[in-house]
Parts: C-alpha cells; structure tokens; sequence
C-alpha cells in the first residue's frame, strides 16, 4: 500500500534543532563524548518545590480531565502574573496549553488561511515557519543580521514588508536563536505599523523572565496593542519544567473561543497534575533568579572564549543562545562540527539566516569551555 500525504505535511521539514539533538544522542550512543551545545533546554533540575507540588497533586486526584481551557486556579494565577506585567485578561482570554508551542500552534490555525501573508523577523525560531506553512500562509521574511539582531534600525525594512494585507506578525523578545531583547521604541515602531494596516500580532514571550540587565516590554501593553496582540508564554524555560509541557496564550476572547475549538478537538486539556505544579512555580522566584545568574556568567564565558579566538559576536540580552558567524555553508559547517569536534550546534540556515551557527550556553561552564576549544583545534573558530 502506498500512502498519500497532504500538502500541508510534505511542506515542511522536520524540526533542525531536534534533528541536530538526535545526531547528538546517536553519536553518544555510539560512545563519543558529544559536547550538545544545541538544544534549547535548561540543564537545572525543575525546582523541588515544583517537583513536590506535582506529586502532591497526584496523591490529591488531580489525575483526571480539566475544563478545557485550564484549571481555574492557574488561569487566575496567569492573570495576575499578566497584570504585574501591565497586561489586563480575564480568565476568559487565557488558555493552558501543553507547552508554549501549541499555543503557537492553535492560534496560526486559527488565524491564517490559505494565502495569507505572515512576516518574520530572522533569523526566526524554526517552528514558525513550518507552522504557518501548515495553515497555508505565504511568508514575508525581515533580516535583521545586518543590525546585530535589532529590530530598531531595521524598522524601515519591517514597514517596507508589511502592508494592509498582511495577517499576522510574529515577535519573539527575548529571541530564540539571537537573545536580542527589543527595544520600547522598536515595540512602538511595531505598534505603529500594526494599528496602521490593522496587523494582529504574536508576542512570543518565553523567555521573558531570562533578562540580563534589562527589562522587556510585554508588547500588548503598548497604547492601541491591547486587542491586537495575543501574548504567548509557559514554563520550560523560566523554570526548567521542558518535559512538563505547560504553556498558555491571552488575547481577545473572540480568538480564545475560535483557538479553544481547535484546543478542545486535539489536546482536550493540559495535564491536570502539571497545571497544579505550575501554579506553584509561579510562585518561584530565587532557582529562577539563580539559574539567571549562572546563565550571565555563561553568556559572558562563551563571548569572552570566542573573543579570543578572534570571533566577534552581538551579545546577547536575554534567553540562552547566541548567533556565532560560521561558513556560508553554515549546514556544511555545522554537520562538520559534530562530525569532527563532536560539538553540536544548530545552522543558521535552520531559522532564516545562513552563515551563522546558533550555540545554546545552557550547558556548564567546564562543557561550554570544552566545546569552544575542540571547535578551534579542529579548525572550526
């Protein structure tokens, strides 16, 4: 039998960081001794509050379906963790999400068609693209590597690319893969474009609480943003909860009631017993503020390390990665990377921008420094 596939599969490609990491894991299986400088996860423990707040709600029941939008509790909780950040929701215009992807995924289902113009901001995190090329979107791409990753110089590019038929614009601040934090004026470049062609927009804010010495601007907080922004976070990277799956998204009850639709027909619910382990780690504040700290010290080992091999880099403000100028072939450089350094990286390529290699610093001191040395004895740096 020979299996037909649709468009919206065949149009896209598996994920390059997930791809990158399973070469990692097969090497490692093999025995060598693979430095993973590419996956996109904390290497702290979940905090033990957190862990304890889990199987407590196990032991208490909680181990059956949810309203399907989350429990109460923890939309409130979100609520109020929105408001401390200027941004006003209801409990009505939030939804629990099993990580900040599907919520990601449920609202480019929602909101883009056939044809519908989406633009990003590269490099952009690889799992936009293929997400609105499943809904049938057609991309418009804004490079900001000539800007060192910020969006505020390149504002006259982002106006050239949008227009009144542009659906969708995607923001990630703090960004994956360049740790770029925009500015409040770049924000408000956006703003202006937005309410001009009448643009909704996605704030990716995953990595809002892992900030070195700035403060982001939750975009929805901006003067005429409130009903256009539709606000994504969760709890993998701020508290080391990646395998728990957790995410939510706010926005205007009439797309939560459309997304929910899509929300209740595929994932029913997040995980009951996670929901209650992430009401606590709202609550968490010092492993967050410490893992923040140990991440600036790494951010800073791995510029300095790179600094000395000659290799200049845009310093990262926030999240855990950094955009390192490779080859032009950066999918040649990379592969030869691991091949031959057994350090593994993730192409540029990967998210819209070749030449560049994207390193993720959650990784020990000892291992980042061993990692940057086998790239220059092999030639790499």
């Amino acid at each position: 039998m020979t299996m037909e596939f649709t468009d919206r599969v065949s149009r896209v490609e598996p994920s390059a960081t997930l791809a990158i990491s399973a070469l990692a894991t097969e090497l490692e299986n093999e025995g060598a001794d693979v430095v993973d400088l590419s996956v996109g996860e904390p290497d702290f423990p979940t905090p033990e509050n957190i862990v304890e707040a889990g199987k407590a709600a196990m032991d208490a029941g909680h181990t059956g379906y949810t309203t399907s939008a989350g429990i109460l509790e923890l939309r409130e909780a979100i609520a109020d963790k929105l408001a401390a950040d200027g941004l006003e929701h209801t409990t009505d215009e939030i939804i629990v999400t099993p990580g900040a992807k599907q919520a990601l995924y449920e609202i480019v289902q929602a909101l883009v068609e056939d044809g519908d113009e989406v633009v990003l901001l590269d490099p952009a995190w690889v799992s936009y693209e293929a997400m609105v090329k499943m809904a049938g979107g057609d991309l418009t791409r804004v490079d900001l590597a000539e800007t060192d990753f910020q969006l505020e110089p390149a504002l006259d590019d982002l106006e050239a690319a949008v227009s009144d038929e542009t659906e969708l614009l995607v923001v990630n601040s703090p960004s994956n893969p360049t740790g770029a934090v925009y500015s409040d004026a770049a924000l408000e470049g956006v703003r202006d474009l937005a309410v001009e062609h009448d643009i909704t927009v996605i704030s990716d804010e995953i990595y809002k609480e892992i900030t070195y010495g700035v403060e982001p601007t939750s975009l929805g907080t901006l003067e005429g943003m409130a009903d256009r922004t539709v606000t994504v976070n969760g709890f993998s990277k701020a508290y080391s909860m990646t395998g728990w799956r957790l995410g939510y998204f706010a926005g205007p009850e009439d797309l939560i009631d459309q997304a929910g639709k899509l929300h209740s027909h595929s994932v029913s619910s997040a995980v009951n017993f996670v929901q209650h382990a992430g009401l606590e780690a709202l609550e968490t504040e010092e492993p967050v503020a410490e893992m923040v700290d140990a991440f600036e010290d790494r951010r800073d080992l791995v510029v300095d390390l790179l600094d000395d091999h000659g290799v200049d880099v845009a310093e990262p403000e926030g999240a855990f990665y950094m955009m390192v100028p490779v080859d032009d072939d950066d999918q040649a450089w990379c592969e030869g990377a691991i091949e031959d350094a057994h350090v593994a990286t993730v192409p540029g390529s990967a998210f819209g921008t070749p030449g560049y290699a994207r390193i993720s610093y959650a990784a020990s001191a000892e291992r980042l420094e061993e990692g940057i040395e086998r790239l220059a004895e092999e030639g790499y740096l």
